[in-house]
């Protein structure tokens, strides 16, 4: 019962964990984006799923909700994937023209095979130009794979912008439905499709698209940074005091033999006043590895005594063993910050290492999968907010560094496209990006499989 009772409760944490990080991550892309003024269909809680709780926003008509499938979010940028072709003007003005049309008489009316109808259908719904028409008489269902028998015009303002427009107005003399007939620009279907790609992440400048895919892990940055900063400032944190007072003795140490105890103020060392436990320790080591008996006087509930330490009294390791005692402070805003900052560096600094053959295969061994994040994230929660929110500030750290990794489709590895694209003055073929996204996504799967081999083994069989 309580293994069950332990599994419900890393899966409850897990997910909560998790879940809330990748969202903020997606949030990132989706704010960048729509301030870019790209069209942004869907934003959701959860992996993309038929079953759904949602709300149309009449802003900027995103679909706003939730998935039954709580690992994370995403949300739906258009022009991210695939490339028009010329033809796709010609497909654009035709639906305009129809205002809903079957996919079989495009092709005829254009001269065009289906396949390559459907091929630029698909990167104008992507687009949010166009929308498939499910006939629901006819049996047709937005869930089901294969294309409807018609596609139809989007929701137009007389200045032809879609929902998912900033400014759009649909009050206005000229506003058409969707399904209805719409008029062209005057520069005709071509500049129809400029006007429509203009909206799309692909029309934007580099500038706003390198921003979109750095948004992501930078939010996961400073969220992680935030938290760090934020916990170490209300809650405080721990540091070993420098008086001389004894915060813990070990069991069969050298200390408790010379019965030492916990509260102890040690006042001198073999004669020797001592003012602070850097300067204890040196002294105490000193007079250990002399081998001869010596004398600590202390303080010990207002009365001093002289307690002998006999190092040939214990089998020991030269050490007296005892810890100092542990005080909290509040660091200022600007201290908190400066730790975070090296917790950030160190982050770094450790996930660079996967790129050095040397230390791959350590880092690989060190590292966890949702297992033990799922794990973690539960003795977190047991253990107190403060603690659940240090693991989600390591995990926000490590989410948005990992994410800028050049292996595609990671957002690093979208950035490295962009900039090979930038360099070479041309888009670089979708059916590359591809292949490169197919490998890329092979390695991650093979990294991910070899570390939850590890957490199996460590909290599962091992626990």
């Amino acid at each position: 019962m309580s293994a069950a009772m332990g599994a419900l409760s890393a899966i409850f944490w897990g997910v909560i964990l998790l879940s809330s990080l990748i969202f903020v991550h997606e949030a990132g892309h989706y704010l960048a984006a729509r301030a870019f003024g790209m069209r942004v269909t869907e934003f959701f809680l959860g992996m993309p799923c038929r079953w759904r709780i949602s709300h149309k926003s009449a802003d900027h008509g995103t679909e706003v909700g939730v998935t039954p499938i709580l690992l994370g979010g995403y949300n739906r940028i258009c022009g991210m994937e695939g490339q028009a072709s010329p033809l796709a003007a010609r497909i654009l003005e035709c639906v305009a023209r129809h205002g809903r049309v079957a996919i079989a008489d495009i092709a005829s009316e254009l001269g065009f095979t289906e396949e390559q109808v459907c091929e630029q259908l698909s990167i104008l719904v992507d687009w949010a130009s166009v929308e498939p028409y499910y006939d629901e008489a006819a049996g047709e269902r937005p869930s089901q794979k294969e294309w409807p028998r018609c596609v139809q015009t989007v929701e137009r303002d007389a200045n032809l912008l879609t929902a998912f427009d900033s400014g759009h107005d649909f009050s206005l003399e000229g506003s058409t439905l969707a399904g209805e007939p719409h008029a062209l620009p005057e520069g005709g279907a071509g500049e129809l499709l400029a006007l429509e790609r203009a909206h799309t992440y692909q029309g934007k400048g580099f500038l706003a698209r390198v921003i979109t895919l750095l948004a992501g892990p930078v939010v996961n940055v400073v969220l992680g940074i935030a938290l760090i900063a934020g916990v170490l400032s209300v809650c405080g944190i721990d540091v070993a005091s420098n008086s001389t007072v004894i915060g813990a003795v070990a069991e069969g140490s050298l200390a408790q033999a010379s019965d030492l105890e916990a509260g102890d103020a040690v006042t001198s060392v073999a004669g020797q006043p001592c003012e602070d436990w850097v300067s204890m320790g040196q002294m105490v080591r000193d007079a250990i590895s002399s081998g001869e008996p010596f004398v600590l006087e202390v303080q010990r509930a207002g009365q001093s005594l002289a307690l002998t330490v006999d190092p040939a009294s214990v089998d020991g390791d030269g050490k007296l063993g005892v810890t100092a005692t542990i005080d909290r402070i509040h660091p200022s805003p600007v201290q908190s910050l400066s730790l975070a900052w090296n917790y950030l560096t160190a982050t770094f600094g450790y996930v660079a290492q996967l790129f050095q053959p040397a230390h791959t295969a350590e880092v690989v061994s060190q590292s966890t999968s949702v297992v033990g994040i799922s794990v973690m994230a539960s003795e977190a929660a047991a253990s107190g907010a403060e603690s659940f929110l240090f693991l989600m500030a390591a995990i926000s750290l490590s989410l948005g560094i990992m994410n800028l990794i050049p292996i595609p489709p990671l957002d690093g590895g979208k950035l490295l496209i962009e900039l090979v694209q930038l360099v070479i003055k041309r888009d670089v073929p979708m059916r590359v990006q591809g292949y490169l996204s197919y490998l890329g996504l092979a390695l991650a799967l093979l990294l991910f499989f070899a570390v939850l081999r590890q957490d199996i083994v460590r909290f599962v069989i091992g626990g």
